[in-house]
């Protein structure tokens, strides 16, 4: 997908929500147990509920993994789903991967190839060599690990350089010499705040994958405010406020009124930004 096929997207729906799978079968309605794959069971229902409000999914990958081959063929059905069903959507693996070019490039190869998917979120720490195998497909898209949400986030992506610079902005400076906005998103926490506008100094254009509204926290507001850009330029995750919102056998219902409640949120915010 481009970027210009994701801003229209986002401007068709009036949304910039990402929809986050984090499927863990202990947390899924206990009715759903019996079913011969019920993760693919509870992502199919979730999905058809909030497909209307939402622009992207974001499977993470630890919950597949989690539990082994069942998950992974999971994962693939839930991909296909998706493919066959809900064409423009944009799907993201949150696989976290980054690693010496050749295991770099097999990683590369299982998302892109095998499992058909729009964009992966990678760790920078091992530098060029580790993310450069993930840019080399044609319409995929790497999301680089910028500033994260979580509390330990503190103890190396603020660390200050000699310079006095933040390690993060380090990251983000020097990763624009290897993608251009067309190729490369940033992973920023909404709870972040207003290093939103900071971080808009950096890379002014590209899109930003904000996960932490809803149960973390992050307020949409802020974000909005300091993140978005005259293309958006955001795509805000939600995962446990709208997928465990109800554990009845209602959970589907709930969750697409929570995505529903979510999306018009948004479009008020693209309203007030003249983006619709």
């Amino acid at each position: 997908m481009t970027r210009e096929q994701l801003f229209e997207n986002i401007r068709k729906k009036c949304s910039f929500l990402c929809v986050g799978l984090d499927t863990d079968v202990k947390k899924i309605p206990t009715f759903l147990l019996k079913d011969e794959d019920s993760v693919f069971a509870f992502n199919k229902a979730i999905i058809d509920a909030t497909a209307p409000y939402c622009i992207a999914y974001k499977p993470n990958l630890a919950f597949y993994e989690s539990t082994g081959v069942k998950g992974w063929i999971a994962l693939e059905k839930t991909v296909r789903y998706l493919r066959e069903n809900y064409p423009d959507q944009f799907i993201i693996a949150d696989a976290k991967r980054g690693d010496i070019g050749n295991t770099s490039a097999m990683y590369a190869r299982t998302f892109f190839e095998e499992l058909n998917i729009d964009a992966v979120t990678v760790a920078p720490y091992m530098g060029e060599d580790s993310v450069s195998p993930f840019l080399g497909y044609d319409g995929k898209w790497v999301i680089l690990l910028a500033l994260t949400s979580n509390k330990g986030s503190q103890d190396f992506q603020r660390l200050q350089t000699a310079d006095g610079t933040p390690f993060y902005k380090h990251v983000l400076g020097k990763s624009q010499q290897w993608a251009t906005e067309e190729q490369m998103m940033y992973v920023v926490g909404a709870t972040q705040g207003q290093a939103f506008e900071e971080i808009r100094r950096i890379v002014p254009n590209h899109f930003l994958l904000v996960p932490g509204i809803g149960a973390q926290g992050g307020s949409l507001e802020e974000v909005c405010r300091y993140g978005m850009t005259g293309q958006c330029g955001l795509i805000v995750n939600s995962s446990r406020a709208i997928i465990y919102a109800d554990s009845t056998e209602d959970f589907a219902r709930v969750a697409g009124e929570k995505a529903r409640e979510v999306q018009q949120q948004m479009a008020a915010e693209l309203k007030k930004a003249h983006i619709i």
